[in-house]
């Protein structure tokens, strides 16, 4: 599509031919899929499929996040125009991405969730796609790792995140974002050595034996500073990155449940994202936008760039290989 389609061209998301290629539908109208991706349930050449899971039981403070995946959305139409800016390559005409829809789930059958979650990206992964994840509340990116990690094995998690998520909890049948990564690490999902948490500003007790740059770190030595350590920590190892948006400041996302002051500014986890290009990214997602909460809006503008900057990650990747 070109700009001057525009006038005739709309809900792309459902009509357009090929799956590949940017979309120039206005801005204003239009199905709202990610990016204004093809939605679809068939996975057959997909490279990249982009999925929502709209859950938000496991909060400390204010809910909302079951409505991220569709704040991000909409948020996203602002930006699928063109190819996205300083990374020099296109990668919606160099791969296959799709909205693949969202979780469907039980609300009232909390327990049964975790298991349809990991259950839904192992379809994903089974098809041969790779899968970024809209959220939610953190909780979700526990599933999604045991989905993961049956394949690749333990991983690499690079976690943007104000809270390190460690908290203790030994019940299996909890489901807590404050303790997902615990449980992972515990699991042996995650390989914690070859691990970081980015943008920490709130003490845990027991860091077990994960890598942590807290936000002041980054303020003082710069993104490309970090950039630099991550792919350092991580090596050649398979990456999973999970970017819980109240890793910023709240001044730029305060749509979130559990805000801190002191976190990164949006241009600081933009420059180190564009920065970890060439890791070996697997997965990933972008989590905790509760737009309730953000008038604006600016909360789930941060989340689309994010997750866009994900399947630049993943393209990056994919292309060099």
């Amino acid at each position: 599509m070109a700009l001057e389609d525009a006038k005739n061209e709309v809900d792309v998301a459902f009509t357009r031919a090929d799956a590949r290629g940017y979309a120039c539908e206005n801005a204003f109208a239009g199905a709202t899929s990610f990016l204004r991706r093809r939605y679809t349930k068939d996975l057959t050449g997909v490279d990249l499929a982009i999925t929502g899971v709209g859950f938000d039981q496991a909060v400390t403070n204010r809910t909302g996040t079951r409505f991220g995946p569709r704040a991000i959305r909409e948020a996203s139409t602002l930006q699928p125009y063109d190819r996205p800016f300083g990374w020099g390559f296109d990668p919606l005409e160099t791969m296959t991405v799709v909205d693949y829809g969202d979780l469907a789930f039980d609300y009232a059958r909390t327990a049964d969730f975790p298991g349809r979650l990991t259950a839904h990206v192992a379809g994903i992964l089974a098809a041969g796609a790779g899968a970024i994840t809209l959220g939610g509340d953190h909780s979700i990116t526990l599933p999604i790792l045991r989905a993961h990690a049956a394949v690749f094995g333990p991983l690499s998690v690079v976690q943007f995140d104000a809270h390190s998520d460690l908290w203790v909890d030994d019940d299996p049948g909890r489901i807590d974002h404050g303790t997902f990564m615990y449980k992972a690490v515990k699991e042996g999902l995650v390989d914690p050595a070859r691990s970081v948490q980015v943008g920490i500003r709130t003490d845990t007790p027991d860091w077990l034996g994960m890598n942590v740059i807290d936000a002041r770190t980054v303020h003082e030595q710069g993104p490309a500073a970090i950039a630099t350590r991550v792919r350092d920590i991580v090596g050649a190892h398979p990456v999973y990155l999970t970017f819980d948006i109240d890793a910023l400041d709240p001044a730029f996302a305060p749509g979130t449940g559990t805000p801190v002051w002191g976190g990164l500014a949006s241009w600081q986890a933009a420059a180190i994202l564009r920065d970890l290009a060439g890791v070996a990214l697997v997965g990933g997602d972008v989590v905790e936008v509760s737009p309730p909460y953000d008038s604006a809006g600016i909360t789930a503008v941060a989340g689309a760039h994010v997750a866009y900057e994900l399947i630049c990650l993943y393209g990056w990747r994919r292309r060099k290989e």
